[in-house]
């Protein structure tokens, strides 16, 4: 996704978590349960008052300040002024003080080699190579991220979208792949597919403006598409939509 998207996003509704912009209402279901809930978990698990982390793709900070306590010091880098802005403006929480944001391409930072003790991602740039040389030894890495079914029910109704027509290949075998072949031993994979449900059309349009799903989604101009999709997929429970995601947990042996 594009530096501009998440400026556009962060300028409109004021970051992801912070903002003042009202958030789509829905409800979700966790089969396998929350993979939100259980990266964080194991990200925790993992921390340590004398470990220092990275955020990658830190956004506008509400995640990092949620974890910033059981570290000794987290980085949080993003490409978008904007978003680091929103986080630059909570300097006043007591969280902050062993955080420090900084405008960087997760591809090539500014951090020495064997720089941190965890390093993590979610739903963000998944930059293997580069995680590997910052991170010591024995380090680890986290991730939550889109598997290649998420959202397929939407992208096949509106023709495009993030990963569109990818979903033939999956997404954690391959990122185990490249990440076992760089040195990391995987601690932690498994995919999760929970589902979201959208009270209604207005609610689902306003989640559409904010996520990156379709990087130019128009109300009007898709309308047709997005009231095809509400026929199709609504139910008792609401409008539904299937979410894939997966989480890592991996250790940098070599």
């Amino acid at each position: 996704m594009s530096q501009n998207f998440y400026d556009k996003v962060a300028k409109k509704f004021g970051g992801y978590g912070y903002g003042n912009g009202r958030k789509p209402q829905y409800k979700s279901e966790y089969p396998a349960g929350d993979p939100e809930r259980i990266f964080k978990e194991k990200l925790l698990e993992l921390s340590s008052k004398d470990k220092t982390a990275l955020d990658s793709g830190c956004a506008d900070g509400k995640f990092t300040l949620s974890i910033a306590p059981y570290f000794k010091k987290v980085y949080g880098i993003d490409i978008s002024k904007e978003n680091l802005n929103v986080a630059n403006n909570h300097r006043a929480d007591e969280r902050s003080k062993n955080v420090e944001y900084s405008f960087q391409n997760a591809k090539h930072t500014s951090f020495e080699d064997s720089f941190f003790d965890i390093a993590y991602c979610r739903r963000g740039p998944t930059f293997y190579k580069e995680y590997h040389r910052i991170l010591k030894t024995g380090g680890y890495y986290l991730e939550i991220g889109i598997g290649e079914m998420d959202t397929i029910e939407l992208k096949k109704i509106f023709g495009r979208g993030q990963g569109y027509g990818e979903w033939d290949k999956s997404k954690l075998d391959e990122n185990l792949k490249e990440i076992k072949n760089l040195g990391f031993k995987v601690i932690f994979a498994e995919n999760f597919y929970p589902f979201e449900y959208y009270p209604s059309s207005a609610e689902f349009d306003l989640f559409l403006h904010q996520v990156p799903i379709f990087e130019d989604y128009d109300s009007e101009k898709d309308e047709v598409s997005l009231q095809k999709y509400v026929k199709k997929f609504s139910a008792d429970k609401g409008i539904m939509l299937s979410r894939h995601r997966l989480v890592m947990v991996v250790q940098k042996v070599s």
